[in-house]
């Protein structure tokens, strides 16, 4: 997007920042500790020649010899020694020594006293050390630059190396940051041709764990995507065929009546025919919109405190009644006493009357039906529980069982079937509500359709 920079420049951006402030860390740190010990070092040598030159002076008949030979020993250090008279007066001075020694100096290493000190000499720092002597005082000089040459060499060598550091880790940056984007941006570009309709899309994993996820998360969308377009393929073809079955029946005998070829005796059959075609097609539009409205954002859900057990004695009443007119034996299994759960009691009527209704259907004369409900193993959870004595369910199918269509594609013609659309209503409208429901093998030889419902309030969505 417009204004944002990539991946890959704000990882190169951060190995930068991290190089040189770390650079610069280190370098301060390392540059004023060794300037301090450097300097200290040198103060310190300084002194002990002074101490060694004020030994060597004191030494044998002619103080004088002695001192001129420790001068050109210091000279090759590059220290300046100056020698105090007894009088006072500076033999050997330099320019360097007359400013850097006071007269106050002069008199206190007459006095027997050692002078440790830095002076100021245009602009440059210069060590002194003066030390008295038999005949006087020898006083050693160095300037700051000459005493610390080998630390201030030993700091260019660090700032050289501190630079080719920060370059080194800015180009290792600039690298690990394109290994880490280049599978990114590939995996971007997958996503974007699943937006622009592709299903064919898929990204090998590569780069760091986190991703390699992604892109494995991409592949898995793009298979599932794949998945349920085909089934909504398959689903609408089904709808279609279902469909267009009971218009053509109805618009055939319609133009039977309207060209005079049905007889007028056999106009109420027809009739009939054209009627229980429509309340088929009516039943399958009914079960289209009940359907979209479940998965609907603003479905509506009445919460209240419903005595579930009250629910299902009254539920009981209406299909004991459908199920005695075809010869099916229905019991009901609940307890006397209130179980109570805060849900919509017409939500929970209608997942019952689509299990009903599935159970009916498929259940012969004599077979049972059986409504249980009670508590569950959960003491937050509610059973509700619909058995037949039917054909039952294959393992396979329970694992389907609540897809649209699919137990239907399987059993047309061989058993009577529905829309294929009723599980899967009773699936969306128990979700809404917060529960689950699960199929399986009942015990009186069918299918078992068992919904788990929170007795507190379910949460939203």
């Amino acid at each position: 997007m417009i204004g944002r920079g990539t991946l890959a420049q704000r990882i190169s951006l951060l190995a930068c920042a991290i190089a040189v402030i770390t650079a610069l860390l280190a370098g301060t740190l390392a540059i004023g500790l060794i300037t301090r010990k450097n300097l200290a070092n040198a103060s310190s040598t300084l002194a002990q020649l002074a101490d060694a030159a004020q030994e060597t002076a004191d030494v044998g008949t002619r103080p004088e010899a002695s001192q001129q030979r420790a001068r050109r020993l210091l000279q090759a250090s590059k220290v300046q020694s100056v020698t105090v008279s007894a009088n006072g007066q500076l033999v050997g001075s330099t320019a360097l020594a007359g400013s850097a020694i006071t007269s106050a100096e002069i008199g206190q290493l007459l006095a027997g006293h050692t002078i440790s000190k830095q002076a100021t000499v245009n602009g440059q720092t210069v060590l002194v050390e003066g030390r008295p002597t038999r005949i006087g005082a020898i006083v050693l000089l160095q300037r700051r630059t000459d005493a610390t040459a080998f630390g201030d060499a030993l700091i260019q060598q660090l700032l050289i190396a501190l630079l080719v550091g920060v370059v080194l880790a800015v180009m290792l940056g600039i690298l690990v940051a394109a290994r880490i984007s280049r599978p990114l941006r590939r995996t971007a570009q997958a996503a974007h041709a699943l937006a622009e309709g592709r299903r064919d899309v898929a990204v090998v994993p590569q780069g760091p764990a986190e991703v390699a996820e992604v892109a494995a998360a991409v592949n898995s969308l793009a298979s599932a995507l794949s998945h349920s377009e085909a089934r909504q393929r398959e689903f609408l073809l089904s709808v279609s065929h279902d469909l267009r079955t009971p218009l053509t029946a109805i618009v055939g005998y319609a133009e039977s009546l309207a060209n005079g070829v049905v007889e007028p005796a056999q106009s109420p059959a027809v009739g009939a025919i054209m009627l229980a075609e429509a309340h088929r097609l009516n039943r399958l539009v009914a079960d289209l919109l009940d359907l979209a409205r479940v998965g609907a954002q603003e479905f509506r859900i009445e919460l209240a405190r419903v005595d579930v057990a009250a629910l299902a004695r009254g539920a009981a009443q209406v299909w004991s009644d459908r199920c005695g007119a075809v010869g099916v034996l229905f019991r009901l299994e609940v307890r006397s006493e209130p179980v109570w759960c805060h849900t919509d009691l017409s939500r929970v009527r209608q997942i019952l009357d689509g299990l009903f209704e599935n159970a009916l259907r498929v259940t012969s004369p004599g077979s049972p039906i059986v409504l249980s409900v009670r508590a569950d193993a959960d003491p937050h959870t509610v059973l509700l529980e619909v058995r037949d004595g039917g054909p039952g369910l294959t393992d396979s199918d329970l694992a389907v069982a609540f897809e649209r269509s699919v137990l239907y594609e399987r059993y047309r013609g061989v058993r009577q079937v529905g829309t294929g659309l009723g599980l899967a209503i009773v699936d969306g409208l128990t979700r809404r509500l917060g529960g689950t429901v699960e199929a399986g093998h009942s015990i009186e030889g069918g299918a078992r359709f068992t919904v788990r419902l929170p007795t507190g309030e379910p949460s939203a969505g």
